[in-house]
Parts: structure tokens; sequence; C-alpha cells
């Protein structure tokens, strides 16, 4: 058993009658990805949940901003996070050791908690660029994401099934994903690339303080990633929910997953699992993302990670699984 979640501190306190008690905390971390994201929020309304709960089961939450996906996923490998939220392909991808993972082989220790939010592969491009498709992003100053975090890995998947490298653009840039709104309406990038659920603060920022259109990423290469990938799926971005683009958008996409691993605590995993599913009508009205999620769809989509055995305890009990 991992000594992190071991660790607890004991909180002196009076109950009635004047009796003096020590009661047990075990402190949790989750790792988000940058605070303009949707990621972010997401740890934040899950710590909400639990934390209101403390004074019963003991758990503290907290939420780290972090890089992303790809960096949460190897801090829970090294044991310096307890839960993460990852984009679905990098779960698949860590669980079975290929793409980035494959030097360090597969983590069959990692283990899904749940699905959340779906995550359409959203490129943002500066009105003025001449940028309308996805392959007119060649010769231009783009974005590609910081890396370790699921837009950059994302993206790298693209252009290599697009037979694209970093000499493709005339600038590459790997800023973060709460720096690229600035540098797109600064007119330091033609375009950014971001995977996140939407409405996003990133891209209001992008399209209340610039003139862009959002640009549709759908081709043969595209389709191909997706009827090969079980963890990609075709999205629609609706028209209207961003200044400058009427139309619908097409484009492909993840879904963002939570996680965890087989070393974190049973009884933990199954209380945090259980504040989210029991209080899930106020975890959806803390986010316009959150909005869609429904019970079922969370306990099954996008998780190519064994459940773990907390929060499959939970299902079974809450009737979501046999």
């Amino acid at each position: 058993m991992n000594t992190r979640i071991l660790s607890t501190v004991a909180v002196l306190g009076l109950v009635a009658g004047g009796a003096a008690f020590a009661q047990q905390q075990t402190f949790i971390s989750i790792g988000t990805g940058g605070v303009t994201g949707v990621y972010y929020p997401a740890g934040g309304a899950i710590c909400r949940l639990v934390n209101a709960g403390r004074s019963e089961h003991g758990i503290r939450c907290g939420v780290e901003s972090t890089a992303g996906s790809v960096f949460n996923l190897n801090s829970i490998r090294a044991q310096e996070l307890e839960f993460g939220v990852a984009q679905s392909d990098w779960q698949f991808h860590m669980y079975n050791g290929s793409s980035q993972f494959e030097a360090d082989g597969a983590y069959e220790d990692l283990r899904a908690v749940f699905s959340l939010h779906p995550e359409p592969f959203t490129v943002v491009a500066r009105a003025d660029a001449g940028i309308s498709s996805f392959e007119d992003l060649e010769g231009k100053r783009v974005n590609i994401g910081n890396p370790g975090s699921g837009q950059r890995g994302t993206m790298e998947v693209v252009m290599d099934a697009m037979g694209w490298d970093m000499s493709t653009f005339s600038v590459v840039s790997e800023l973060q994903a709460g720096e690229q709104a600035q540098a797109l309406c600064d007119n330091n990038i033609d375009a950014m690339v971001y995977t996140v659920g939407h409405p996003s603060g990133a891209i209001q920022e992008a399209t209340t303080a610039c003139d862009t259109v959002l640009v549709n990423v759908d081709n043969d290469v595209i389709r191909a990633l997706v009827d090969d990938r079980d963890y990609y799926r075709m999205a629609t971005i609706p028209g209207g929910m961003y200044r400058g683009t009427d139309a619908d958008v097409t484009t492909f996409g993840v879904g963002a997953t939570f996680v965890s691993a087989a070393w974190v605590d049973d009884d933990v995993v199954y209380e945090l699992t259980k504040a989210i599913f029991e209080g899930l009508d106020t975890f959806k009205g803390l986010h316009p993302a959150f909005e869609i999620l429904n019970a079922e769809e969370m306990v099954s989509d996008g998780l190519s990670a064994p459940l773990h055995a907390g929060a499959e305890r939970y299902y079974r009990e809450a009737g979501l699984i046999d």
C-alpha cells in the first residue's frame, strides 16, 4: 500500500460531554490541467463534493494544476498523485504501453474510475490567417501544445497520420493551454489546437479578444483514425457557441476520464465515487461541460483500463453494473 495514501494526521476535537477524540484524515490529490481548461474545474468540482462529506469519511481532497493528461498518468504511475483527469486515448496508451508510454511499458495497475465530458479536438485560427480547413495549417505558425499535455500528444498522432512534422509549419510553439489565446490575439501564432470540453474558457478568451474562426478537422485521414481507434469519435462543436463561428464545426475527439491506480485504497475510491454519483445533479451544475453527463455512460464510456475495485463496489451497490 502506498505510504502517501496511508499517511494521516491526528486531529483533536471535542465530543459532547467534553471528551477528546482523534480523527484520522486521509489526503488525496487530483492532477488536472491548466486553470483555463475544463480539467481544473472538474477536479475542483470533484473535491468540492468529496470534502463536503469529510466529517464522515475523513478524506481531504486537493486539486493540482498540471501539464495535463500525460503528466497526470505518469504522476499516478510514480505514486505522486492518487487521481488524475486524462483523455481517453492516453488512458488506453498508458494501460497498454503504447505510443508515448512504449518505452516504460504497459502500466497494468492503472484503473478507471469514471468518464467525464466529451473533448473535441479544436482548432482556432486568426480570421486573417487564411485558414479555412485543417490542411491549411501547412506553412502557418501553429501552437501544438506543451509536452506532457493531451493536446500535444493528440496533435502528434494527427501530424503523423497526415505525414506532417515540425517542418510542416513556418513556426512551431509549445505554449501551455492558458497562454495560447493571448499569443493568438497578439498575432504571435496563426492557429492553436486544444483538446477540450465545451464551452471552454480558453476558447472563449480567444474568440472574444480577437477575430477568429473555428476550423473543421474532417478529411479521409481523420475518418480513418476514428475508424481504427475505439477511443476516438467524430464530434460536433455547435455553431454560435463562440463569436466568429456561426455554423457547426465538424471534428473528432476523445473523452475526459477520471483515473487512479490499484495501489490507491479501495475505501478511498469508493467514498469519492459515492460522493460524485450521489451528488451528480449538483456536479452537473458546476460547469456547463458537465450538463450532458449521465450515470450509465460515466461507468463505461471511454474506459480502457479496468474499473478500480472501490469504484466497482459502489457501482454494483447502486445497480449501475451487474
